[in-house]
Formats: structure tokens, C-alpha cells, sequence
């Protein structure tokens, strides 16, 4: 493996509930919306089967009442710049999420 292409960055992972809503749009499409303005290369949300938050209430597919609340993951995959943008543009709006981030090494493999 050729360490010389793998560039230094930032895993950026937003945690939200599928109807949560921030200046009338849903969160994570919010957060995309952010990250494709801001000229980040790309990111993916992802929704739960299962999970529950720090509010401690458990939502299920399998519960009809409340399988459109379903935990969604909202991720990023960027330089150590342009992640600190983005975080500071999310704590400015005061948006409600919980997020992780994490060193990462990344590489764009195949046709460029």
C-alpha cells in the first residue's frame, strides 16, 4: 500500500431522527444541502433499522406509529478544513444533532 496518496481528514458522522426538521427542512437533507453549498465532494444518509437516543425512547421498523422516526446517520468523508467549516456552519444554525468525528485516511481509487 502506497501511503504517499492517502490524505490526512476527517469522518464526519451526524446523528438525527428521520422527521426532525431544522429552517423547514428535514436535518440530514439539511446537512447535505450544507455540505454540497459549501463544496464538499459528497456525503450519505442512512437510516436505522432500529435504535434509540439520549432521549431513551426505542423505535423500531417494525412499529408503524413510529417507523418514520427511525434513527438517521449522516456522514462525511473530507479535509481537516473543510470539516471545520462545516461543524462551524452547524453550531452557527444551532442545529439539534449529536455528531462523532474521527482521523481518517482517504483515497479516491479508480478513474479520477
Amino acid at each position: 500500500m502506497n501511503t504517499d496518496t492517502i490524505h490526512p481528514g476527517r469522518l464526519l458522522v451526524f446523528y438525527c431522527h428521520q422527521r426532525a426538521r431544522h429552517d423547514g427542512m428535514l436535518v440530514y437533507e439539511w446537512l447535505l444541502e450544507l455540505a454540497r453549498r459549501q463544496g464538499i465532494g459528497g456525503g450519505s444518509a442512512f437510516r436505522a433499522i432500529a435504535g434509540y437516543g439520549r432521549h431513551g425512547v426505542l423505535h423500531e421498523e417494525q412499529f408503524f406509529d413510529l417507523a418514520d422516526d427511525l434513527p438517521v446517520k449522516v456522514e462525511f468523508l473530507l479535509d481537516e478544513a473543510r470539516a471545520g467549516t462545516l461543524l462551524a456552519a452547524v453550531r452557527a444554525a444551532h442545529v439539534d444533532v449529536v455528531y462523532a468525528s474521527l482521523a481518517a485516511g482517504f483515497e479516491v481509487l479508480g478513474k479520477h
